[in-house]
């Protein structure tokens, strides 16, 4: 994902972010004289993949541009436990009032990037690319799908806009899998079509009706393999697979070796740990 595409929504996101912690002004950080001026750092007190720095520095360019923030740590760069990441140099007022939205972002996405890394490592040598989904943070939607690539894992689509997905509500409400696919080919001609199927018969109708994907929902691993291998027979490769639903750390391995081409994960937004840090004046 091409981070300057997307620039206005990382400012939009900040914006809210701080409207909705600093109101019309942080009462707290009145204690300090206006003039008091500081210096900080921000430490991580665990392993992880940083991910949000462009959403740090629009922190603090939005709230006050004279504060200097020095990131001694790259975007994706693992990093140790109480390993300074960036300093931050100007008015005391200003650092302790943007901190809690700074790390905000920086934990939340660092988090996203740290599960996406490790998933990513576990079956880099099986070929499968891994997806996220969008079950994602409300309003953090690039955001989150930023990080996913910096973790070193795929984006499935940005939302309901850039590509079908053909569900089995959407089956039964345009009379089935044929009828569903020659209307989205109708609709947005040159946008990926993908249907979700539950079984071989559906399958060969999502291949049969010119599906680009085909999402194998709830397969086990062993009827994922067979389900490769006719996809690849009957479609001469054409059709890619992407295997779905239930898959879990302990799981992860034995569908990426059964020769699908994608394995998306909820997991990989939605159930992602913010990392610990931690900011202190010095």
């Amino acid at each position: 994902m091409e981070l300057s595409l997307y620039q206005q929504d990382i400012s939009d996101s900040v914006t809210r972010a701080l409207r909705e912690d600093v109101g019309d002004g942080d009462i707290t950080a009145r204690l300090i004289p206006a003039q008091e001026q500081a210096t900080a750092r921000v430490i991580t007190r665990e392993r992880a993949i940083i991910a949000g720095i462009a959403w740090v520095d629009e922190v603090f360019r939005q709230l006050d541009p004279q504060v200097s923030v020095h990131w001694r740590v790259s975007e994706g760069e693992w990093t140790a436990p109480d390993q300074t990441l960036f300093e931050l140099q100007g008015s005391a007022r200003s650092l302790l009032t943007g901190e809690r939205c700074a790390l905000n972002f920086l934990q939340t996405l660092s988090g996203t990037a740290t599960r996406c890394r490790l998933y990513a490592d576990e079956v880099s040598d099986t070929g499968v690319k891994l997806l996220d989904t969008r079950k994602t943070i409300p309003g953090l939607r690039i955001a989150q799908k930023y990080a996913v690539a910096v973790g070193g894992c795929f984006n499935h689509r940005i939302g309901l806009f850039d590509a079908f997905l053909i569900k089995e509500n959407h089956i039964m409400a345009c009379g089935g899998i044929t009828q569903a696919v020659a209307q989205a080919h109708q609709i947005a001609p040159g946008k990926p079509v993908e249907v979700e199927v539950e079984n071989t018969q559906q399958l060969d109708e999502a291949i049969d009706a010119g599906a680009d994907i085909i999402m194998l929902d709830n397969f086990t691993p062993a009827r994922m393999t067979e389900a490769v291998a006719h996809t690849r027979s009957k479609s001469s490769g054409r059709v890619k697979l992407e295997a779905s639903g239930g898959i879990t750390d302990a799981t992860l391995r034995a569908y990426a070796e059964t020769g699908v081409d994608y394995i998306s994960i909820g997991a990989l937004t939605k159930d992602c740990k913010a990392v610990d840090l931690s900011m202190r004046l010095t």
